[in-house]
C-alpha cells in the first residue's frame, strides 16, 4: 500500500535542493575572484610544453580528471588521463620530460599522487597542482598551484565531495577555455575534432553537400507561361520553381505562396506570364556556403526554399528545409 502524500517531506526536499545549487553556485563564483598570476602561469607553462598534458587524480577528483582531459583533447590541447595508482604500477612510463602533469585533490594529500610525484618531477617533466589547500604538500611540490578551495561542501555533513568537485570543474573548464583561446582553436578545428556528432555535421556541411542539382532543381524561363511553371512545380516537388533567362542566371522564384496570391488575383493560369507573376530579386547563396548559414536564411526570411548560385548568379541547385532536416543539419 502506497502512503499518502507528506507534504511537509515534499518541502524539505525542494529546500535541500535549492540549498545545494546555491552553495555550489556560489563556490564556483567564489573562484573567478580566486583566479591570477598563477593561474596565467598555468596557461603560459602548458603553451610552452612541447609534449601532451597528462591529467591525474583518484576518487573523485579522477572523475573530474577524466573529464578535464577530455575537454583538452577535443579544444586542441592533446591530453590524456592516467589514474595516480596504476601510474605508480607500470602507467608513469606514459610521462615524458616534455610532458604537463595536472593533479587533482581538493585535499592535497592524496598518498597515490604524492607518491609519484617525486618520479614525474625526476624525469622533468611540470608539475601544475589543483587542490583546495595551498598548504599541502602537493600544492609545495608543484610548479604552479591553483586553488579551488570552497567555504563550504554542498553535503549537509559537509563531508561528500560537492560544492568541491563542482569548483574543481569549473576550474578546469576555464582552463581549457583559456588554452582554446591562446590556441586560436576555432569552429573549424572543434569540427574536426568531432566529425561524428551533430555538431561536426553542423559545421563541416555545405550547401554543395545537401543541395538537389540537375534535373532535380525546378526551372523554367522567364517567358514561359505560368501553367508551365505549375507544371514544373509539381515535377519536381520543392513548393516552387526558378525562373532563369537564356544564360541560366537567376531572374526570379514562383513559390506554394505566389501561387496562392495569383489565386486571389483572379490570375488567368492559360495566359499569364510567369515572368508577370514572380517574385523577383529571390535570396540565393552559394554552394561553398555552410548548411547552417542557409538553415538561418531561411530561418530569418522565413522561406522554406533557396535557390543556390554561383558566382555569376547562374541557377545550380536548390534545397529546402526537408534537404536541411534530412542531413541532420537543422
Amino acid at each position: 500500500m502506497s502512503s499518502a502524500p507528506n507534504p511537509a517531506a515534499h518541502d524539505r526536499v525542494l529546500a535541500l535542493a535549492r540549498r545545494v545549487l546555491e552553495i555550489e553556485a556560489e563556490a564556483v563564483h567564489a573562484l573567478a575572484d580566486q583566479l591570477g598570476p598563477e593561474f596565467v602561469k598555468a596557461v603560459d607553462l602548458i603553451l610552452a610544453s612541447s609534449g601532451r598534458v597528462i591529467v591525474s587524480g583518484v576518487g573523485k577528483s579522477g572523475h573530474i580528471g577524466r573529464k578535464f582531459a577530455a575537454t583538452l583533447a577535443s579544444t586542441g590541447t592533446p591530453a590524456y588521463f592516467v589514474h595516480a595508482a596504476e601510474a605508480a604500477h607500470g602507467d608513469l612510463g606514459m610521462i615524458t620530460a616534455n610532458d604537463v602533469l595536472i593533479a587533482l585533490s581538493y585535499s592535497g594529500s592524496g598518498e597515490e599522487l604524492l607518491k609519484i610525484v617525486p618520479l614525474v618531477k625526476r624525469q622533468g617533466a611540470r608539475l601544475i597542482a589543483i587542490t583546495g589547500n595551498p598548504e599541502s604538500p602537493l600544492a609545495r611540490e608543484a610548479d604552479v598551484h591553483l586553488n579551488g578551495a570552497v567555504k563550504e561542501e554542498a553535503c549537509p555533513l559537509n563531508l561528500a565531495p560537492t560544492a568541491s568537485t563542482t569548483a574543481s570543474l569549473a576550474l578546469s573548464d576555464a582552463l581549457a577555455v583559456a588554452l582554446l583561446d591562446a590556441r586560436g582553436f576555432g569552429a573549424d578545428d572543434f569540427a574536426r575534432s568531432h566529425p561524428g556528432g551533430a555538431l561536426g555535421r553542423r559545421l563541416l556541411t555545405h550547401v554543395s553537400d545537401v543541395m538537389r542539382s540537375g534535373s532535380a532543381v525546378p526551372k523554367v524561363t522567364e517567358d514561359a507561361l505560368l501553367a508551365d511553371a505549375l507544371m514544373e512545380m509539381t515535377r519536381a516537388g520543392m513548393g516552387m520553381t526558378a525562373i532563369v533567362d537564356a544564360d541560366q542566371r537567376i531572374v526570379g522564384i514562383y513559390t506554394d505562396g505566389d501561387l496562392r496570391r495569383s489565386l486571389a488575383s483572379g490570375c488567368n493560369f492559360s495566359t499569364a506570364r510567369v515572368a508577370d507573376v514572380m517574385s523577383r530579386g529571390p535570396r540565393t547563396i552559394h554552394p561553398e556556403a555552410l548548411a547552417v548559414e542557409a538553415a538561418e536564411m531561411m530561418e530569418t526570411r522565413r522561406i522554406s526554399q533557396l535557390l543556390v548560385a554561383d558566382s555569376a548568379g547562374r541557377l545550380i541547385g536548390a534545397l529546402n528545409h526537408h534537404d536541411l532536416m534530412l542531413a541532420k543539419v537543422i
